[in-house]
C-alpha cells in the first residue's frame, strides 16, 4: 500500500512538472506525510507492525549482535515529522544507536507545546526519572516527558501528563503501539535499576540538518529550532549527551563530558556561548 501510494504521488509529479509547474519541496512533504498517515492507519487496522518495527520477538539476539545489554544506560531522540524515536544504549563510554522506532501517532503540528488543552506534542529538552514511570497505565506502559520543563514554566506554559505510551491514539502523546513500549519498557527499567538515575528525551520538529532548517526559514518557531539543533549537533559529533540549561528563556547546550551516563539535570545557568534565541 505504501509504496503504490508513494509511486502515485511521483506519477502524479511528473504530470505537473510537464506541465511547467513546479510543487514545491514542502507540499511534496505533505503529500508523503499524508502516504505514511494512510499506511500506519491500514496497518494498524490490519494489525500488521508498522513499517519500520524491529523484530521485536529477538531482542536478545539483536542485542548480541550489537555487543549490547540490558541494563546500560539509554538516550532517546524523537523526531515529528518523521515519526521516528531513536533509541540509543551507552558502549564503550559512548551511546549508540540500536533501533529506530515508528511513532504510531502524535497529535498538533510542528512546534512547541503551549497551554492545556492545544492538543500539541510537545518539543525540547526532557529528562524522565523512575518515578515518571506508568506501569499500569491505560496504554499499557508510559513515561511522561516532564512537561513543562524549566524552559517551558519560563514562559507559563501549562499541560501535564505528556507520554511515550502504547497503543495508537494521542492527545498531546507519543504513541508508540503496545509492542514497542513494551520493548521500550525493558530498556527503561533494566537502566535504572543498572544506576541510571534518569535518561534524557530529546524532541525535534524534524531532523536537523541544515536543510530542513532552511526550508522551515519562514516559520515563527525557527529561532527556537536554532536552539534545538545546538544540542542535536553536539550529539551527532560525540554521541554524548549534551548539558543542557535555560539561560534568559533559552536553551544552551555544551558538550556532555567524556563517560556520561546521560543522567544530567537540565539547569538554569547562563553560560559563555550563546546559542540562537527565541
Amino acid at each position: 500500500m505504501r509504496k503504490f501510494l508513494i509511486f502515485l504521488i511521483i506519477v502524479i509529479s511528473a504530470g505537473v512538472f510537464s506541465y511547467n509547474w513546479t510543487p514545491t519541496r514542502h507540499y511534496i512533504l505533505v503529500a508523503l506525510d499524508a502516504v505514511d498517515y494512510i499506511d500506519r492507519k491500514v496497518r494498524r487496522r490490519l494489525g500488521i507492525p508498522l513499517a519500520g518495527t524491529p523484530d521485536l520477538a529477538k531482542l536478545r539476539q539483536r542485542l548480541k549482535s550489537e555487543n549490547l545489554e540490558l541494563g546500560s544506560a539509554v538516550f532517546m531522540r524523537i523526531f515529528k515529522r518523521e515519526h521516528e524515536l531513536e533509541l540509543w544504549i551507552r558502549r564503550d563510554k559512548k551511546f549508540v544507536l540500536f533501533e529506530t522506532y515508528p511513532i504510531c501517532r502524535w497529535s498538533g503540528r510542528l512546534g512547541p507545546k503551549l497551554r492545556q488543552g492545544d492538543r500539541q506534542a510537545p518539543e525540547g529538552f526532557y529528562t524522565v526519572s523512575q518515578g515518571q514511570l506508568n506501569p499500569n497505565s491505560r496504554w499499557y506502559r508510559s513515561f511522561n516527558l516532564g512537561y513543562p520543563n524549566l524552559l517551558d514554566r519560563s514562559y507559563g506554559r501549562t499541560g501535564d501528563y505528556l507520554m511515550v505510551h502504547g497503543g495508537c491514539s494521542s492527545i498531546g502523546c507519543y504513541a508508540m503501539t503496545n509492542p514497542v513500549i513494551g520493548e521500550l519498557w525493558e530498556f527503561i527499567t533494566h537502566a535504572f535499576r543498572g544506576g541510571q538515575k534518569r535518561f534524557h528525551v530529546h524532541v525535534f520538529p524534524f531532523r536537523m540538518t541544515e536543510n530542513n532548517l532552511a526550508l522551515h526559514s519562514g516559520n515563527k518557531w525557527h529561532e527556537f529550532w536554532k536552539d534545538l539543533k545546538a544540542g542535536y549537533d553536539l550529539f551527532e559529533a560525540n554521541q554524548i549527551p549534551p548539558r543542557i540549561s535555560v539561560c534568559r528563556k533559552r536553551y544552551q547546550a555544551v558538550a556532555g563530558r567524556r563517560g556520561s551516563v546521560g543522567n544530567q539535570t537540565i539547569t538554569r545557568q547562563c553560560r559563555k556561548i550563546n546559542v540562537g534565541s527565541l
